[in-house]
This record gives structure tokens, sequence and C-alpha cells, in this order.
């Protein structure tokens, strides 16, 4: 009976495209879950439910202590690291002032032994400047072209002069403090408080104070600079922004103080609209189609 060849076909020296299929093979991906996600009321450094929450103009959200304590340490780092270039600066100048010195002398001791050399008794004849510039002494040594290309071109070992130095360089100091989640410019005076709206009848959670909305991971929300004041996106976009006044406390505001609350997933997943997980899963190293079957006993 002839061999039915089909996807139950099992004594191929490969693996088939239904095989690799059922064993993951090939990019997976996976939705995150609710334990995967940062909540909205917690802290980006700490990930637990935010005390005295602090805001920065891209919607990050950080705890009053944790914020503080960060910047704080990034201050510490970054006046050791000025206080490492300045040195590392003052080392190089005084490097450069003692080559200078060193040049200088190498030139009068070549003056002097130019003068004082062996030179025969001739007819004195005008010595133009292109000659004096080329004339290097009786026993002076010229650098050849091949020393020169080495160094211009390469660190020459054997060269006293281009030997690399075991010193590593310090960088220069980031300019100002960063922001821990997002990566950018960010100063004390830039944070500023949230204030939300506790749910009413003592529930727990927090509502927008407009449309009294459960507020969630699900919501867009956002906050306004000038009050600190969460609502949801669709109130803010409608109300707040179109009157040019906070719906809670009445304070003047304006679409530009309007900041966007960033939806956070923890250090191990994706931040923002990024809610599914990717990963690779490959069967081995065969010759590009998979792991090799081993052949079938006969």
């Amino acid at each position: 009976m002839p061999q039915r060849h089909s996807k139950n076909n099992n004594d191929l020296a490969f693996f088939t495209y239904d095989e690799k299929r059922k064993l993951g093979y090939g990019t997976q991906k996976e939705r995150l879950g609710k334990d995967s996600i940062k909540p909205f009321d917690a802290c980006a450094l700490c990930l637990k439910p935010f005390v005295s929450p602090l805001c920065c103009p891209k919607g990050h959200v950080f705890c009053k202590e944790c914020i503080l304590e960060c910047l704080l340490a990034q201050k510490k780092d970054i006046q050791r690291k000025q206080a490492a270039y300045a040195a590392q600066q003052r080392e190089e100048a005084e490097e450069e002032e003692e080559k200078a010195v060193q040049d200088k002398a190498r030139a009068l001791d070549a003056f002097d032994r130019q003068n004082h050399a062996a030179v025969p008794d001739s007819p004195r004849q005008p010595v133009t400047a292109a000659a004096a510039a080329s004339f290097q002494g009786a026993n002076s040594v010229k650098v050849t072209s091949y020393e020169e290309e080495a160094l211009r071109n390469m660190k020459a070992f054997w060269l006293p002069s281009a030997t690399p130095s075991a010193v590593a360089k310090v960088a220069p100091p980031p300019p100002s403090t960063l922001c821990p989640e997002g990566n950018e410019k960010l100063k004390l005076k830039a944070l500023f408080p949230l204030r939300l709206t506790p749910a009413p009848h003592g529930g727990d959670g927090y509502v927008c104070p407009a449309c009294h909305l459960a507020l969630t991971n699900t919501h867009s929300l956002a906050a306004v600079s000038s009050c600190g004041h969460v609502f949801c996106q669709r109130c803010a976009s409608r109300f707040v922004a179109g009157d040019g006044a906070c719906l809670a406390c009445g304070a003047r505001c304006t679409a530009k103080q309007l900041v966007n609350l960033q939806k956070g997933g923890t250090g191990f997943s994706g931040h923002g609209d990024r809610l599914e997980a990717t990963d690779f899963k490959h069967l081995g190293s065969g010759s590009g189609l998979g792991l090799v079957r081993p052949a079938p006993r006969p």
C-alpha cells in the first residue's frame, strides 16, 4: 500500500509546517493581562499606590518621596561627574602646557646644535626662508614620511609619541536631571501635584469629577497642570478645554495645560498602548527548515 503523505506523516527528515506550528515555532503573541499592567494610581518607580502624587509634563506619575529621592540622587551623580570631568580637563591642560614647554626646549636645543655644528667654510650666501625651514642641523633627525603616516592614522606602540594612554576618559556629565520613565529633561519646578476625586459613599478608587465615571486603566485620563484635577479624556476635551476652566475648582486653564496621563506597564512589559507581548521561538540549528529529525529506526 503506498505511503500516505499528509500532515500526519512523521517519517520526514525535517519538521513540517504543521508540526512547527503545533510546537510554537515562530513569533508568539500574547496580550498582557491585568497583572502585567501597572494601575494608573501606582507610582512609576515603586509600583505601589502613590502617596502625594506628582506628575511630570509628559504625564508620568510618581510618589513625591520617590521622585524627590530620584532627582536628588541624579544631582549628586551629576556633581560627582562634573568634578571628575573638571579634574580631567585640568590634567589635560597641564599636559598640554608641559608638552608646549618641552617643544620649546627641544626647539631651543635644536637651534643651539645648529649654530654650534661643524659647518665647513664657504662663501657666505643669503639664506632663504625655505632653506632655513628645511635645514635641520648636522645632528638633528628629520621625521620620515612613514612615521608621519603612523602618527596620523594609527596608534603605533613603537613610537613614544603615539603610545595610547591607559587612562580612561571621563564622559561629560548630562546637562540636567532626567525623568526616570521618559528620559527627557525634568526639573523639580516642572512637577505639579495631582488631585484625584475619591469615589463617593466611601467606595474604593477614584472618579471623574465631571461625569463621576470610575477611573481605570481602560480609560484615557488627563490632568490640568494648573490645579492638578484629573478628568477622563472625554470630559477634558469637551468641557475643560472648551470652556477654559476646571470643572472641579473653576481655575482658569487652556488646552496646553491638559496633560495626558501615561498608561504604564511594569518593567517587564510594554508602555502606553503596547499591550501585546511578542517572543520568537526557534526549534534549534538545522538547515534553515527547523530542527533535523533523527532517522527512524528500521
